[in-house]
């Protein structure tokens, strides 16, 4: 098994490798400049790769460019394994972060509580306090002169 260091260090190679290839190695037109890699993982063991990408469009460009990155898995495991030197490359498996559909999901969510603030902060423009402006009770004069008589 592998240390966590040489697993980070083989990941970030990973990455710079896959990102470099599809950028001016494969000619395929599904993976032009629309595909980030994001992220890569790798198992303790050294003997599977996770890499995350995005692809910016609509359903029909990401579906496409799974498609690309599943048909050029083979010549970019090889490019990983000249590029990093191990015994043993590792298998690369394809993952579409989900990043910018929860970043995307936030936004709206922080949208929304920003019109429900607003909302309030209209309502409450006008409005005034249901009780006194000074909310505590003081002692009143007429209190203390019979307190002071009944003793």
């Amino acid at each position: 098994m592998a240390d966590n260091a040489r697993a980070k260090r083989l990941a970030d190679l990973i990455r710079e490798v896959v990102a470099q290839k599809l950028q001016r190695g494969i000619k395929d037109p599904r993976l032009g400049s629309h595909v980030t890699i994001t992220d890569t993982r790798v198992t303790g063991d050294l003997r599977e790769a996770t890499v995350f990408y995005t692809v910016y469009g609509d359903d029909e460009q990401r579906k496409a460019a799974a498609a690309g990155l599943e048909s050029a898995k083979g010549v970019l495991r090889s490019e990983v394994g000249r590029a990093a030197g191990v015994k043993f490359t590792p298998t690369l498996t394809f993952v579409a972060d989900a990043l910018p559909d929860t970043a995307r999901t936030i936004e709206d969510l922080l949208d929304k509580a920003r019109q429900s603030d607003e909302k309030v902060r209209e309502a409450s423009a006008g409005a005034v306090y249901a009780g006194d402006a000074d909310p505590y009770r003081k002692p009143d004069a007429d209190d203390d002169e019979t307190d002071d008589t009944a003793e």
